[in-house]
């Protein structure tokens, strides 16, 4: 046809086995096929509306972090620093895994601490710095962190009858308003020293178990039963009619220290030394003990208070044991 001839394309060239035509090798064809719908707005990544979505996605993933529970709430919990991670061990703190930073600087308490670990089967992980510092509020880990899985409480329901079934008279301890857990560590050691069976704490606003728990009771929470209590006033009326005595510890109580026997089955409640007993508490209590002091100190604190009476309640029932 006149003109074709010189259309781009329409010449063969030379020098290939079938004579190779210049075109567009069908890719004008493809283009006039159709590509489906056209995506949303939001689903374009230049489109103003797919940037305002990505914005608010953001705004609610941060806030959804917030209201997540902190770390340690449900999950395990980390010893920090030398001295607190090898006293852990060597109380056999159920531990689940030992974390040595990398090229950490060896001295007799890392080294006992790893042998210790080992020993007991607790699985050794060396980590890069940075790691440990993520476990760390402050950064102070020593190049060592101690994995604590989290507690498994007993039902208080549970903790008188093991104290009914141990042929001895039950002691047991109930905290109410403890929010210190360096004393609820104190007194569940005191507790665990003195023949004590068992600690019970409130299930909220209370200290629970925590790794600072686990380091000041020197492994004792390994060894005493600890419960919680969803209603602790309700759990200590359920143990006065198991014919146990409740006894709580104020400064101010009607009866002295000396004067209280307590050989016979005794709950103590101890309240906070600022805030003393709830007033629920403190009128489900038999009696108000209070601790003859000589020196002008007006108050002692919780876990203390705790121990002199335990200490005494020991005393009279070795005494009462011999007689």
């Amino acid at each position: 046809m006149a003109g074709n001839s010189r259309r781009k394309g329409a010449i063969r060239k030379d020098g290939s086995k079938k004579g190779q035509v210049v075109g567009s090798g069908g890719q004008r064809r493809r283009a006039l096929e159709g590509r489906g719908a056209t995506p949303k707005a939001v689903d374009r990544p230049y489109h103003p509306a797919h940037k305002r979505a990505k914005a608010a996605a953001k705004v609610a993933g941060s806030q959804q972090n917030r209201r997540r529970p902190t770390k340690g709430a449900d999950g395990p919990e980390h010893v920090l620093g030398r001295n607190p991670v090898v006293e852990c061990l060597r109380a056999g703190v159920p531990a689940t895994a030992l974390y040595v930073a990398t090229g950490a600087d060896a001295d007799d308490r890392l080294a006992e601490s790893v042998q210790l670990a080992a020993d007991a089967g607790i699985t050794i992980l060396e980590v890069g710095k940075p790691e440990l510092d993520r476990m760390s509020a402050n950064g102070l880990h020593q190049g060592v962190a101690l994995q604590v899985p989290p507690f498994s409480y007993a039902h208080p329901g549970d903790l008188m009858r093991a104290a009914i079934d141990s042929g001895e008279p039950p002691l047991l301890v109930a905290l109410d308003n403890i929010t210190d857990p360096r004393n609820l560590g104190a007194v569940v050691r005191s507790t665990a020293a003195f023949g004590g069976h068992g600690v019970v704490i409130p299930q909220r606003r209370s200290a629970g178990v925590t790794a600072v728990a686990w380091r000041t009771s020197a492994g004792a929470a390994a060894r005493l039963p600890i419960a919680q209590a969803p209603n602790l006033t309700r759990t200590l009326k359920e143990w006065a009619k198991e014919g146990a005595q409740i006894v709580g510890l104020d400064a101010d109580g009607d009866v002295g220290l000396d004067d209280y026997d307590g050989t016979g089955p005794t709950v103590v409640v101890v309240g906070s030394e600022g805030k003393g007993l709830s007033r629920l508490v403190g009128e489900t209590c038999d009696t108000i003990l209070s601790i003859p002091m000589s020196g002008p100190v007006e108050s002692l604190n919780a876990s203390v208070a705790a121990g002199v009476v335990l200490a005494e309640f020991a005393r009279q029932r070795r005494l009462d044991h011999l007689s």
